[in-house]
């Protein structure tokens, strides 16, 4: 069949920002097209015998993603387009017009397959399930994940930062709550380092496939990680399914404008003393963040920032 394909003119500067907010509205496998210079660590870990090679970096971005014809796209497209006008507000989007096209189904949503390759997050050795662990590996933690259609793979910052905040605060027999769980890696890493039962929670179905998918490939006991589909933030039955003062810890690793009104259901959640670990939130936001969290009745107690982007992390007073 054929699909119709979408693409986003914008600038370097938002796309990972619309990245991240296209797939909370369900767009998902999003390809970005740039010139800009990869490091060499980025080299190292995407490209095998690939020499990759560059046009002008100009400061412009194309975004491309995928719709099925026989469902509702404008739906989707005004929900972009919301998407758009709502960045535009706090960084320079450029054009951020949207054109569309049409292409052949190819296996697109595996393509990118090509340049995820093994990799490390200090000493957590991230390997993907088409490739052999290391021999050197050593004692290192590993961690199989395939993110699927689902978001989450380690290999972004935000995500990082949240398994940084991990490694401090998770006790052996402790329960965590992983609000926007995606492909499962945050809940599986809690779980390898000692935590007794993980819940997540999350608003897409691609999830349910990948965390289980992952778990697996992980040797995590079936009743150790659950997950729920449903809006923590606002969804009766979501929170009652959660309850209250079960958690000894929270990581949400979304967006600052979903973090901010999930404060004050949050901190309901955790147990007297439990530690809500944040990211997903620009390096500006982070502010913002902080001060719904001393609203709901945390205390900040750390503040860590990778590129562009920050984790709070924050105790139930």
């Amino acid at each position: 069949m054929k699909w119709n394909r979408y693409t986003v003119k914008t600038t370097t500067q938002a796309e990972d920002i619309l990245v991240s907010a296209f797939a909370d509205i369900g767009i998902e496998g999003v390809e970005i097209e740039d010139n800009q210079p990869l490091s060499e660590e980025d080299i190292a870990r995407m490209f095998v015998d690939i020499p990759p090679q560059y046009g002008t970096d100009d400061g412009t971005a194309l975004l491309h993603f995928y719709l099925d014809p026989e469902t509702d796209n404008e739906a989707v497209l005004e929900k972009a387009r919301e998407v758009l006008a709502e960045t535009a507000q706090f960084v320079d989007i450029g054009e951020g017009t949207i054109t569309a096209s049409e292409t052949e189904d190819t296996d697109w949503i595996n393509n990118w397959k090509e340049y995820f390759h093994t990799f490390s997050v200090d000493d957590i050795l991230v390997v993907p399930s088409w490739e052999e662990v290391p021999e050197d590996s050593g004692s290192r933690m590993v961690l199989r994940i395939d993110p699927g259609t689902a978001f989450g793979t380690g290999m972004h910052e935000t995500t990082q930062l949240c398994i940084r905040q991990l490694k401090k605060h998770v006790r052996p027999g402790c329960r965590l709550l992983d609000v926007g769980t995606g492909s499962g890696i945050l809940g599986i890493v809690a779980v390898k380092l000692g935590a007794e039962h993980v819940l997540g929670t999350d608003l897409d179905p691609c999830t349910v496939p990948a965390v289980a998918e992952n778990k697996e490939a992980n040797g995590i006991p079936a009743e150790s990680f659950d997950l729920i589909l449903g809006n923590l933030t606002d969804d009766p039955d979501t929170q009652a399914t959660v309850g209250e003062d079960r958690y000894d810890l929270v990581t949400s690793n979304i967006l600052a404008d979903v973090l901010i009104p999930m404060a004050p259901v949050v901190y309901r959640t955790l147990k007297k003393g439990g530690v809500w670990i944040t990211s997903g939130i620009l390096d500006y936001r982070a502010k913002d963040v902080e001060a719904a969290m001393k609203a709901a009745g945390f205390i900040p107690e750390e503040t860590c920032f990778q590129g562009e982007w920050a984790c709070v992390t924050a105790r139930k007073g």
